[in-house]
């Protein structure tokens, strides 16, 4: 009898053993499932292809994935407002302090930038090519000439609406028909200029990834108007606790870090560098 009883006593022992080894092994899977944020960035940044580029190098660094939600800086900032992003990576500077300041995000860091240019048909009937951006948004408007708009709140549109502003056109889709909005990425703005021979204003890193060209080419660069800084932001767990602070901080020290600015630098299409790491150098 005390035989059977220790042979239970020894299987009830191992039964529980094994099932604290499986929990175990379960928490240790969850954990390393759970070693990822989710960002929300812009357009310009994945359809430019940096994030494939970037984001490798980060997960080799640290072993954290990220997953990227690549909308309008407008709706990434959005996302952070209700939790429903670690970390953004945009590019409005002024809607970005604004998004820190109300409490949403914890700090607002620089990390790179590029400019802004006007892309339109060669041919370019408007005769708007040069360096002043004002001066041809004004010109576009004056002959009704084809514009794409992102509408999208994007921080390109944000800068656009800027520029059609210093032109003395508050609201330019009330100014002229041939302005459309699109209400879309980059990339899809950039299709529809193709396909109509029209006007729009990009990034410089998405125009340089982007294929479908048609007639299109850069008409207006180079004025001092058409930078555009990118930062960086960790959403603040003082409003959203659920959110994975310490891993989103990892990702914004590392990219602000010499490895970070290095692996950003690195990024080339046809020999052209698309952005260029400015951490600690800009506000």
């Amino acid at each position: 009898m005390n035989d059977i009883q220790d042979r239970r006593s020894l299987l009830r022992f191992l039964l529980c053993c094994a099932a604290a080894l499986a929990a175990l092994a379960g928490t240790t899977a969850s954990s390393a499932q759970d070693k990822s944020i989710v960002m929300a960035s812009t357009t310009s940044t994945e359809q430019s292809g940096l994030f494939a580029h970037l984001l490798p190098a980060f997960k080799k660094a640290s072993g954290i994935d990220v997953k990227v939600v690549a909308l309008g800086t407008g709706q990434a900032l959005d996302m952070g407002r209700r939790g429903d992003a670690d970390v953004l990576f945009v590019h409005d500077q002024a809607a970005e302090e604004k998004f820190v300041a109300e409490g949403h995000g914890l700090k607002r860091s620089a990390v790179m930038y590029n400019d802004f240019v006007l892309i339109g048909p060669k041919a370019d009937s408007a005769g708007v090519k040069g360096k002043d951006i004002v001066a041809a948004l004004a010109g576009l408007a004056r002959q009704g000439s084809s514009f794409v708009s992102r509408g999208d709140k994007s921080g390109t549109h944000a800068a656009e609406l800027r520029y059609w502003k210093a032109a003395g056109i508050e609201a330019p889709k009330a100014v002229f028909a041939a302005y459309q909005e699109c209400g879309c990425g980059m990339g899809p703005a950039l299709n529809i200029a193709a396909s109509s021979s029209a006007y729009v204003l990009a990034d410089r890193g998405t125009w340089l990834s982007f294929k479908n060209r048609a007639e299109l080419a850069v008409l207006v660069e180079g004025d001092k108007r058409l930078f555009n800084q990118y930062g960086v932001i960790v959403v603040d767990p003082a409003k959203h606790p659920h959110t994975k602070t310490a891993l989103a901080q990892s990702f914004a020290d590392w990219v602000v870090s010499p490895e970070g600015q290095a692996t950003i630098a690195s990024y080339q299409i046809g020999g052209q560098q698309l952005f260029f790491p400015n951490a600690g150098l800009a506000k």
